[in-house]
């Protein structure tokens, strides 16, 4: 645990709108404040702050929220986070490596160039203009500390449509997000409503979208075996490691792919129309 958790701060970015956030973020089974954060872009504001409680520090419990969101949606999750010692990010983006960097307090970087290549390339980012801001962040500079480094990075999002609310940023304290978070206009709050209204609202609002053929048939069933495949070894590495946000990602890969086989065997039989799920 850094030596000032107590100025931890988390934010997680995900590209996509609220509405479709929210029924995702719903099956974290954490407390969080949901808001529009510029075009087809969300944040969600952690309610709780299981670093200060935990063994595990703020960059790895994001990272296991972050994939937990990922691994099930077609949008990237991009998972801020900073304490007393330093900052850094997180990207998730379906099943794939999740990739990140970090800063010290000082704004040394502490990562590789690579790195802030594939970040950008998974997020469609301009090949010239943003990676060019982007090296820059990795280069040497006395004058920028952690947090410049951060507003630096929000500055090339925003050129991808991010508008984060005033008061949510790099360096503030968890505390002072969550009541940023609290006053903005059409703020959610994201609670658990339980697996069967949870898995009900997800996989209804995926069937009627593009992704449908993604929750019925062939492909839901190869899906939900991978979902299932990979989550079991990973529950197990995360409680041998005590990883809480680890633990979540495997608990969420696991009910998602349950969940998918049960849907697609109910809605193949009929049984959805008034029945099971």
């Amino acid at each position: 645990m850094s030596s000032d958790a107590s100025s931890s701060g988390a934010l997680l970015l995900c590209r996509a709108e609220p509405d479709v956030v929210e029924i995702a973020a719903q099956l974290l089974r954490e407390r969080m404040l949901l808001a529009e954060a510029g075009r087809d872009w969300s944040v969600l504001v952690p309610e709780g702050k299981p670093w200060l409680h935990g063994e595990e520090p703020v960059d790895r419990v994001l990272t296991g929220w972050a994939t937990a969101l990922a691994v099930g949606s077609a949008w990237p999750v991009l998972a801020l986070w900073w304490d007393g010692d330093r900052s850094g990010y997180t990207l998730a983006s379906g099943f794939r490596r999740t990739v990140g960097y970090e800063w010290l307090a000082n704004g040394t970087p502490v990562g590789e160039d690579e790195a802030m290549r594939t970040f950008a390339a998974r997020l469609g980012l301009d090949p010239v203009l943003d990676m060019q801001s982007l090296e820059a962040l990795a280069r040497p500079d006395t004058d920028a500390d952690a947090r410049a480094r951060m507003l630096g990075l929000l500055a090339v999002l925003t050129r991808a449509g991010l508008t984060l609310p005033p008061g949510l940023g790099p360096s503030e304290p968890a505390d002072r997000l969550r009541e940023v978070a609290r006053v903005q206009e059409g703020v959610r709050e994201v609670e658990w409503p339980g697996w069967r209204d949870a898995v009900r609202a997800e996989f209804g609002a995926v069937e009627k979208g593009p992704l449908g053929p993604w929750v019925r048939g062939p492909r839901a069933r190869a899906l939900a075996a991978v979902q299932l495949a990979a989550g079991v070894p990973l529950a197990v590495w995360s409680v041998r490691r005590r990883s809480g946000g680890w633990g979540a990602a495997a608990a969420l890969l696991m009910a998602q792919g349950a969940a998918g086989l049960a849907y697609d065997r109910v809605r193949s039989t009929g049984g959805a129309s008034g029945h099971g799920l």
